[in-house]
């Protein structure tokens, strides 16, 4: 008795707390209404990226717990992105269609109170930010187990866009059903990505049932929904938007998969001390071009954090690389360490400078 009395009590807390968050809430909002006010008349650019990482940084310092850091940076997050969509909506594009990892990404980035516009082609993401009809858009660049996406590649070369941040998602995919049941399945479903990443799991669990490889894991999902005798590979996400049950969660053969996706717009973003910095450029097979190259970066004691090679395919036996650098664009060194490749290669193009994944 005396310990259900104690419950109550506390209970009544959390409720007078709770009205006090809802006050605050709605008082932040109203100032950000205001601020929306301002950037219009001053014509600022209403989304600042660095803005929000300084609230993520600053209530990291402050947080004294027992709540975590991560769960601060969520609800944070959401409220950054429900005060933003009262001063005006941010349309953002991605590789869809709804619950896939691109969307997921995308909604770790920027809030669920954004708008999503999915598409089906990673150049129709450029097309979306390049004509204005996105504000950014969040394309797939690399998987730590099925490697560099080449058409994410191929379009930063040709697109005048800039990468102005990264999301960095782990990939755990689940085996979906409408009964949550093996017994009935005939075929599974999913992208051939994640089909090889399950390929041990379906051999030792699902031996003789046929695979069938869709354009995405969401598409994937769509049709388990609507035939009983199809299983889908795909996200936890994706279980709740097409109504399906979890057959079993984590089936990836390897643990450790993630994917790294790129925020892209038409602006670098501001230097906030923990950057990266992408370039591409080209030279011709020859020995020593590469390591030609490089000498500017090694001289300045500057990390490379990735380099990929692909040719160039305009010229025969030509290639470009791909590299990721720590630092800003900005900063003296890199600065000085771009100068000095741009004059030993064929060809170099700065793809932006943007924070780490955090």
């Amino acid at each position: 008795m005396k310990g259900r009395k104690r419950i109550e009590k506390l209970r009544k807390k959390i409720n007078t707390i709770d009205l006090e968050l809802l006050k605050l809430l709605n008082a932040r909002a109203g100032v950000a209404i205001e601020v929306g006010k301002v950037k219009r008349g001053e014509n600022y650019e209403f989304y600042s990226p660095i803005r929000e990482r300084e609230i993520y940084r600053r209530m990291s310092v402050l947080n004294k717990g027992p709540f975590p850091d991560s769960a601060v940076r969520d609800i944070f997050r959401e409220i950054m992105s429900a005060s933003l969509s009262l001063e005006k909506p941010l349309k953002v594009s991605f590789l869809g269609p709804h619950a896939t990892f691109t969307h997921h990404a995308a909604i770790e980035h920027f809030g669920s109170s954004a708008r999503f516009l999915p598409e089906k082609e990673i150049s129709d993401v450029f097309d979306d930010v390049e004509r204005g009809k996105a504000l950014f858009g969040v394309v797939p660049i690399e998987n730590t187990i099925e490697g560099a996406v080449s058409h994410t590649l191929d379009m930063l070369i040709q697109s005048n866009l800039k990468i102005c941040a990264e999301v960095m998602t782990e990939v755990s995919l689940c085996l979906l059903s409408r009964t949550g049941k093996t017994s009935g399945i005939a075929r599974v479903a999913s992208h051939p990505h994640a089909i090889k990443e399950c390929a041990r799991w379906l051999k030792e669990n699902l031996p003789d049932k046929e695979t069938l490889n869709v354009a995405s894991t969401a598409t994937a999902a769509e049709m388990a929904r609507k035939d009983p005798k199809i299983a889908a590979i795909a996200s936890e996400a994706a279980a709740k938007v097409y109504n399906l049950k979890i057959v079993e969660r984590k089936i990836e053969d390897n643990p450790n998969n993630f994917t790294r996706f790129l925020v892209i717009g038409k602006r670098d973003a501001e230097r906030t001390g923990s950057d990266k910095t992408s370039v591409v450029f080209s030279v011709k097979d020859e020995p020593g071009a590469l390591y030609r190259m490089l000498k500017p970066f090694a001289e300045r004691k500057i990390n490379l954090t990735k380099i990929e090679s692909r040719p160039l395919k305009t010229r025969v036996w030509e290639y470009v690389f791909f590299v990721d650098l720590d630092g800003h664009r900005t900063d003296k060194k890199i600065k000085e360490a771009i100068t000095g490749l741009g004059k030993r290669c064929q060809f170099l193009k700065v793809l932006g400078s943007y924070p780490k994944s955090q």
